[in-house]
């Protein structure tokens, strides 16, 4: 049985990138099973989580997944926090980022980067909780971190700034992409489409008397928003989000 201060004496868990564990170039332990490899095994998982959540996750299931034994996966990682961090960063390799000659303006890169950034929180809605867990200092998320402060750099912002208006685009993101995946995950798990969904939740809470007069009081603004589908008033709402972000860090510019 672990003690108490057996634990607090113990270093806190820093990073699957930090510890060692990760050769940059490659490699794998001796005596390891064959078959497997690091790649193939962070490919497994992710398909895993993208199926059954990151609630469900587990190695035993991951084993069963790649039809060997949880001691054979092991070899290669040492606990699931290792596994989903190196899942994590793989996640983040599927970014398409604008290169670092490329000629375009930076609103455009910036557009470009936010949309693939929703885009990957929408995909796997795994990754918003693992991103608000580990470092996320990958190769792959340094990789994006690095092209945002590259494009941030270009717009003309004090150096006292930039960091902060990163944050508002980015964070914005992070919030917008989680809320939008996990409606979508949750209207898979009740096997029906969006629209159907959002019609039945608004169909219930606006009988609901504790919660009617706020939805009857934000009808106007619910019209006004446009869309016939939730997708499309999903789109109309990023769009226009990301578009008062760039025009305030325009105007943050122009103060100087």
């Amino acid at each position: 049985m672990v003690r108490a201060a057996d634990r607090a004496e113990r270093p806190a868990r820093t990073s699957v990138w930090l510890e060692g564990k990760v050769p940059r170039g490659g490699g794998a332990r001796g005596g390891q099973p064959s078959g497997l490899d690091r790649e193939r095994i962070t490919r497994a998982t992710m398909r895993l989580l993208d199926a059954e959540g990151l609630a469900k996750f587990s190695m035993r299931r991951l084993a069963a997944e790649l039809n060997v034994t949880a001691m054979s996966v092991y070899w290669y990682v040492d606990t699931k926090d290792d596994l989903l961090e190196l899942a994590l960063d793989a996640a983040f390799g599927e970014l398409r980022l604008p290169a670092a000659d490329a000629d375009e303006d930076w609103r455009e890169q910036l557009r470009a980067l936010a949309t693939e950034y929703r885009g990957l929180l929408v995909r796997h809605p795994w990754l918003s909780p693992l991103a608000g867990t580990y470092l996320n200092i990958g190769p792959h998320s340094l990789d994006f971190s690095l092209t945002v402060q590259r494009v941030i750099r270009r717009t003309g912002l004090p150096a006292h700034g930039q960091m902060g208006a990163i944050s508002a685009v980015f964070q914005f993101v992070y919030g917008f992409g989680t809320i939008e995946g996990h409606f979508i995950e949750r209207c898979s798990a009740a096997g029906m489409s969006q629209d159907d969904y959002f019609r039945q939740a608004m169909s219930a809470v606006t009988e609901a008397p504790e919660v009617g007069e706020a939805v009857h009081q934000s009808a106007d603004l619910m019209e006004a928003r446009g869309g016939d589908t939730v997708e499309e008033m999903r789109e109309r709402d990023f769009t226009f989000a990301l578009e008062t972000l760039i025009a305030g860090i325009e105007a943050m510019v122009e103060r100087g």
